[in-house]
C-alpha cells in the first residue's frame, strides 16, 4: 500500500509548492523540485505525442485527484464554481431561485422549494423537472446546467417545465437567498423549547443565540438543541455556540498538527447565555465534525445530556488554501480534541485495508477518557449517546433505496394523488407501504448484496477452471434464496422506509418548517428528551 501510494502521488507532487510551506519541506526541497521537473517533462510530452487528441485540463484534473484520493475524503481540490458553492456555505447567503436543485444530464429536477422565496412564489413544486431555461434546453447544456438559474436580484428567468406528464412554463423574479442555519426554533410544550441548528455558517451562533433568548421569553426553562443530519462547518462558530452554555475562559477544542502554527487552543471567549438552563443535545450518525464538536464538548464538561445515535466521527479540520485562477484546495491541517482529550475521528485514511479502504477504529482499540464529573467517555468512534434511541441499521438495502431516488419520486405521486391532505396527524398504513412496494417493482428497483459479488466472482472463477457444470445447481440454488431473502430485507426495514416517506411526503405539503413541527408531536428522540428534561433527577443522574 505504502509503494501505491508513493506511485500515486508522485505524478503531480509539484502542485504541491503552491499550497504547502517550503518550511514544512526544508529536508527534502531537493526530492520536491526533483519530481517537479519529471512531471512537467511527463505532461508536455503525454500533449505533445500521445496518439489521440488529448485534453490538459482534463489530464491535470485527473492527476491532482488522483493524488489527493489517497489522503482524505476532505482534502480537496477547488474549482471556481466549488470555491462560490463554499462561499454560500459558510455565508449563508446568494443570489437565486431560492430551491434546493439536483442537476441530471438531461434535467434539473426541484428537490426543495424554500418557503416564500422566488421558486415556491412562482408556483414551482418539489419533483418538477425543469428541462429548459430561457431558451437553452439543458440536455445541450455542456456545462453545470444549475448556473443556469443564477443571475442578479431582480433579474427574471423564464423555466419549462414537466409536472404529471405535463409541460408548464414559469416566470421566475431572482432574488436575494438567505440559508438559515437555525431554520426552525418553538416551544414544544410551555417550558420546553427546540432549536434546530442546520449548519455551522458565520451566522450560526447569532441565529442560537437569538432563538435561545426568544424561546426564554416565551417561557422555556429548558432547551433540546437539535444537531441531527448537521454536516459541521466553522470551527469557530461551534465554539462560540458552546460558550453560550459554558462560563468564558473554558477550553472547548483542541487541535494538534505536524505545522507548530495549527496547535491551537479554542477557549470560550464571551460572557455566556445561560450556564443553568437544563439542556439535551440531538445527534445522529449524519452529525458530524463542528457538530461533534459542539455535542463531545457539552458532554465531556456534564454540561447536556446527550441523546440520540452515535455521531459521524470526522475529527479532522480542514483549511481552504488559495492558489491561483481563483481555485483553491482544502486541505486537512490537523485534529481536534474535546476537552477531556478525545480525537473521534472513526475512520483511519492512513492505514488502509488490502482494498485500499479506510478501515473504523475497532471497538476494542478504543481510548477511555473521563468527563469533568468522572464519567467514562471514549475516542475513536464519534460521539457516543448518554440515551441511546433505536438506530435503524445502515445496510446494503436502505443504502440502495436512499440512492434510487424512489422515495422522493414516491412522494411526488402521493402528493398530486392526495392533493387536500391534513398533517397535523398523518400516518403511513400498511396499504401505503405495500403500495411502495408496488412502486419499487414497477420502476425495476434492484440491488446487489455483497453475498451476490461474492457468489457472482466464486461462479466466474469456476468457470475458468471448468468446474461450474458441476457446482451450477448449487450456485442457481443460492442466488434463488438470496432473491427471497432480498425480498424480506424489504419487509424488514419496513419501519426505516415509512420514516423516510413520511418525512418526504410532509415537506411536500408543508415545507421543511412543516417537518419541524410535525418531528415535536411524532419524533422519538424528541419525545424521550421532553421526558428526560421534565423531571430534574433523571437528567441530573445522566450527568453525574
Amino acid at each position: 500500500m505504502k509503494n501505491m501510494f508513493k506511485k500515486k502521488v508522485i505524478i503531480p507532487a509539484f502542485l504541491c509548492i503552491v499550497f504547502i510551506s517550503t518550511t514544512a519541506f526544508k529536508n527534502d526541497f531537493f526530492e520536491i523540485a526533483k519530481q517537479i521537473e519529471i512531471f512537467t517533462t511527463l505532461y508536455k510530452e503525454i500533449n505533445m505525442n500521445y496518439v489521440d487528441e488529448t485534453n490538459p485540463a482534463d489530464l491535470m484534473d485527473t492527476a491532482i485527484k488522483s493524488m489527493l484520493d489517497d489522503l482524505d475524503p476532505y482534502t480537496r481540490f477547488m474549482n471556481e464554481q466549488d470555491v462560490e458553492a463554499a462561499r454560500i456555505n459558510n455565508t449563508g447567503d446568494y443570489t437565486g431561485i431560492g430551491a434546493r436543485v439536483k442537476t441530471l444530464k438531461d434535467k434539473l429536477v426541484i428537490v426543495e422549494p424554500y418557503k416564500d422565496y422566488p421558486a415556491d412564489k412562482a408556483g414551482l413544486k418539489a419533483g418538477d423537472e425543469i428541462i429548459k431555461v430561457g431558451d437553452i434546453t439543458v440536455s445541450d447544456y455542456k456545462d453545470d446546467s444549475g448556473n443556469l438559474l443564477q443571475g442578479a436580484s431582480g433579474s427574471m428567468v423564464e423555466v419549462t417545465f414537466k409536472r404529471n406528464n405535463q409541460t408548464k412554463t414559469a416566470t421566475i423574479e431572482r432574488a436575494e437567498v438567505e440559508i438559515k442555519a437555525v431554520p426552525h426554533y418553538s416551544l414544544v410544550d410551555k417550558k420546553t423549547g427546540y432549536v434546530v441548528l442546520s449548519k455551522f455558517n458565520r451566522k450560526a451562533s447569532a441565529e442560537t443565540s437569538y432563538a435561545v433568548r426568544d424561546l426564554k421569553a416565551q417561557g422555556a426553562e429548558r432547551i433540546i438543541l437539535d444537531l441531527r443530519g448537521n454536516p459541521g462547518g466553522l470551527l469557530n462558530e461551534a465554539v462560540n455556540i458552546v460558550n453560550l452554555f459554558v462560563p468564558k475562559g473554558q477550553l472547548v477544542v483542541t487541535t494538534k498538527s505536524k505545522v507548530k502554527k495549527y496547535n491551537k487552543q479554542y477557549f470560550t471567549s464571551r460572557a455566556p447565555l445561560d450556564t443553568e438552563i437544563p439542556l439535551v443535545v440531538l445527534i445522529d450518525g449524519s452529525s458530524a465534525s463542528a457538530s461533534e464538536i459542539v455535542s463531545g464538548t457539552l458532554q465531556d464538561l456534564d454540561r447536556a445530556v446527550i441523546v440520540g445515535n452515535r455521531s459521524f466521527g470526522k475529527g479532522l479540520v480542514q483549511r481552504p488554501k488559495r492558489l491561483t485562477y481563483g481555485t483553491q484546495v482544502k486541505i486537512t491541517i490537523s485534529r481536534y480534541y474535546t476537552p477531556s482529550g478525545r480525537c473521534i475521528q472513526s475512520l483511519d485514511y492512513w492505514n488502509r485495508n488490502e482494498n485500499g479502504e479506510a478501515v473504523r477504529v475497532k471497538q476494542e482499540n478504543y481510548n477511555e477518557f473521563k468527563t469533568k464529573n468522572g464519567r467514562k467517555v471514549f475516542d475513536g468512534g464519534g460521539i457516543f449517546p448518554d440515551v441511546a434511541i433505536d438506530k435503524i441499521k445502515n445496510t446494503t438495502i436502505t443504502k440502495a433505496i436512499l440512492s434510487s431516488g424512489l422515495i422522493f419520486d414516491f412522494a411526488t405521486d402521493y402528493y398530486y394523488k392526495h392533493p387536500s391532505l391534513s398533517i397535523d396527524n398523518f400516518k403511513l398504513t400498511d396499504t401505503d407501504f405495500n403500495d411502495f412496494k408496488t412502486f419499487l417493482k414497477k420502476n425495476n428497483f434492484s440491488f446487489t448484496t455483497d453475498t451476490e459479488k461474492a457468489l457472482y466472482k466464486a461462479y466466474e472463477t469456476s468457470i475458468n477452471e471448468n468446474l461450474n457444470d458441476a457446482i451450477k445447481p448449487s450456485y442457481e440454488a443460492l442466488i434463488s434464496t438470496l432473491r427471497t431473502s432480498k425480498d424480506e430485507a424489504i419487509n424488514e426495514h419496513k419501519s426505516f422506509i415509512l420514516k423516510s416517506l413520511t418525512e418526504e411526503i410532509v415537506k411536500r405539503y408543508a415545507y421543511r418548517e412543516g417537518l419541524y413541527e410535525y418531528y415535536k408531536n411524532n419524533d422519538a428522540h424528541i419525545q424521550k428528551s421532553v421526558q428526560i428534561l421534565g423531571n430534574t433527577m433523571t437528567y441530573m443522574d445522566y450527568l453525574r
